[in-house]
């Protein structure tokens, strides 16, 4: 069985989505989600050449060339979770690829902090999921406290592999990003006063299954 928007019901739920599309709510923002270790962000629009060695040097290929609506930022490098999230690597080659040093191990590892929308998380409309919290690649980042998930501002670096895995039919978390002297990322939209969360899941049936109903009722 398939939800409306083409997912089945268990990747939609074990949040197997990487060759899936993911629907993100009206006005989410476009923001600039720099590489781990970025420098601040008019010294590296300034320093910044383009080679490439960055993306060629990330394992997961989570680093990609910043396309044209990015304004005077288009062709630098930029990690788009919703694609591809950066996973934290030990020891980032991208920062030892980088010869203009706009990627720089005196820089915070730091990209951005991810934020839970709660409107759109399962989790916190009573559905058990736990999908965010189990892929996280960074320690003590997302706690699951009463069934839901709760970020540490502190711990989480925005990496993105809580937005790639998110299995909810809105996605559920926002991705705000370092201050690196461009400012913060638009407040998350809030939920439509209209927007019923079990009908977009799903629509008029009933899911239930392996364990039980899983829609919460």
């Amino acid at each position: 069985m398939t939800a409306g928007n083409g997912i089945s019901r268990r990747d939609l739920l074990l949040g197997r989505l990487r060759n899936k599309t993911i629907r993100q709510p009206p006005g989410a923002p476009t923001v600039v989600h720099r590489p781990p270790g970025a420098v601040n962000e008019t010294a590296f629009l300034a320093d910044c050449t383009r080679c490439g060695d960055c993306i060629r040097a990330c394992p997961p290929d989570a680093i990609v060339l910043a396309p044209e609506k990015y304004g005077a930022a288009a062709g630098t490098p930029i990690i788009d979770p919703m694609t591809s999230p950066c996973v934290m690597c030990d020891d980032p080659p991208c920062i030892h690829a980088c010869e203009p040093g706009v990627l720089s191990f005196d820089a915070p590892l730091k990209m951005g902090t991810a934020s839970i929308r709660d409107p759109y998380c399962l989790a916190h409309q009573g559905t058990s999921c736990t999908v965010c919290s189990e892929q996280c690649p960074v320690e003590g980042a997302i706690e699951v406290i009463d069934g839901k998930p709760v970020i540490d501002d502190a711990t989480c670096t925005g990496c993105g592999v809580c937005q790639y895995v998110c299995p909810a039919p809105y996605n559920a978390v926002l991705i705000l990003p370092a201050d690196r002297g461009v400012g913060h990322a638009a407040p998350a939209p809030a939920a439509p006063d209209s927007f019923d969360w079990r009908k977009a899941y799903l629509g008029d049936r009933s899911l239930s299954g392996e364990g039980g109903t899983v829609d919460g009722a």
